[in-house]
């Protein structure tokens, strides 16, 4: 296309808006309608000989996101072919990107990310009720508005809840950093793994970088987001718990988008979102925090990426990793150590806080000789404090009296090595209790 072009005998071509992955968008007047519309030119890569493939697909699919009509998703207006290649007519929307933004100011308080969230949720909601998952939901998708609106855009490249995620050619829809844990590992996608990708935008919003950070190594940042635990977030605040309900590896532990919608309005106006308790918590901070999104590797994700041959199973690539160290704090530590003869050391932490709410790491550090084979931490809680949501360990109560054991994969500490866990509690003015560490 050429500025100045007319094409499809109706959209004359005024400028290129910029480049992607998947295509190239120009905005253009209808000069039937008198309006201004974007077009993206869809790319043909990864089809059979002529491009026929991917041509079917993107119109089937353009036609199935032009039946969606939600005030957050940017509209598309008609399918049409251009020299051989499909092009979707979409509304245009004078907007930056979820990611531009992000990039700039370096994250977003979290009231402003909930109000994002919920509008992206509320069309993404839609859809899904329309049958369509929509497979790349990421900051780059999310568009923003001067004043306030939040929009969701690429449905061209969504499709029907229930096809196969990763095509007959190798490639693997949507982009590695805000795919959820099945999908990377190869399964289908579907509306839960939507939500998962909301989940993990909305994170990139308030931390500056997706949950599993970025690795210009495709197949290296897959190996991560499908097997390795995940990073609570740390600048949350009390929208923590939701966001973690709403990236919990479990598709089956997540909120419908319905459900994700509602609890994200609610958050934005303060309101209390209660969020059920994991059946399985297996969350692990890291040994440090992961780098933040600059503007150069804010374009690194790519929106498929091509396996390097067919014949590479995930499998061979998703194999064991060594399991992530002990957080570092991210404010002043207020902190509590207590030792006992044999050797288990246990260190209480508030790491995070804001009104009504406080995060807490205790790093639990074997200072005897011999491996410790299993691990028991308590304290009491203080008074007008309680305990949201648990990770990597297995949480017990009797009234105030808190009990918290290792999993089954962080069971044995060496001589000299250290595990931890973490929570978020509720309370006002929260406080450092003494806690005791003990082996079964």
């Amino acid at each position: 296309m050429e500025p100045g072009e007319v094409v499809a005998g109706r959209y004359r071509v005024v400028s290129l808006v910029g480049r992607g992955a998947m295509g190239i968008v120009w905005l253009a007047r209808d000069e039937r309608l008198d309006r201004d519309v974007a077009i993206k030119e869809l790319r043909p890569e990864g089809t059979d000989e002529g491009g026929g493939d991917v041509t079917k697909r993107a119109m089937r699919e353009g036609r199935i996101a032009a039946r969606l009509r939600h005030p957050n998703a940017i509209a598309v207006h008609d399918v049409i072919t251009y020299g051989g290649r499909p092009c979707l007519v979409m509304e245009y929307l004078k907007s930056a990107s979820l990611a531009e933004v992000t990039a700039t100011r370096g994250g977003l308080p979290p009231a402003q990310v909930a109000a994002i969230g919920a509008q992206v949720a509320a069309a993404l909601a839609a859809a899904h009720a329309n049958g369509v998952v929509h497979r790349d939901v990421k900051p780059d998708n999310v568009l923003l508005t001067t004043d306030g609106t939040a929009k969701i855009t690429d449905f061209g490249v969504s499709r029907a809840a229930g096809l196969a995620a990763v095509t007959a050619t190798g490639i693997l829809a949507g982009t590695p950093a805000y795919l959820a844990p099945e999908i990377a590992g190869g399964a289908e996608a579907d509306t839960r793994s939507d939500v998962y990708s909301l989940g993990a935008t909305l994170y990139a919003a308030i931390e500056g970088t997706p949950p599993f950070g970025l690795e210009d190594n495709a197949i290296a940042l897959l190996h991560k987001v499908a097997r390795d635990p995940l990073v609570p977030p740390r600048r949350a605040g009390p929208l923590t718990d939701l966001l973690l309900w709403l990236l919990r590896r479990d598709p089956a532990e997540r909120p419908t988008m319905r459900v994700a919608h509602e609890a994200l309005a609610a958050a934005a106006q303060g309101g209390a979102v209660p969020v059920p308790p994991p059946r399985n918590p297996t969350l692990l901070l890291p040994s440090s925090p992961p780098r933040r999104v600059s503007r150069r590797n804010a374009v690194v994700g790519v929106t498929a990426v091509a396996l390097v041959a067919a014949g590479i199973a995930l499998g061979l690539v998703l194999g064991d990793d060594d399991t992530p160290g002990a957080a570092g704090s991210t404010t002043t530590p207020t902190t509590t150590t207590t030792t006992v003869p044999e050797g288990c050391v246990a260190a209480y932490e508030i790491t995070n806080s804001w009104p009504g709410g406080h995060q807490v790491r205790v790093v639990v550090r074997n200072d005897g000789e011999r491996t410790l084979t299993g691990w028991q931490v308590r304290w009491t809680l203080p008074d007008g404090e309680d305990i949201g949501g648990l990770w990597a360990g297995r949480l017990a109560r009797d009234g105030d009296d808190v009990t918290v054991t290792n999993e089954s994969w962080n069971v044995t500490v060496p001589a000299g090595g250290s595990t931890e866990f973490g929570f978020n509690g509720s309370g006002d003015d929260p406080r450092v209790p003494p806690v005791s560490c003990q082996e079964p």
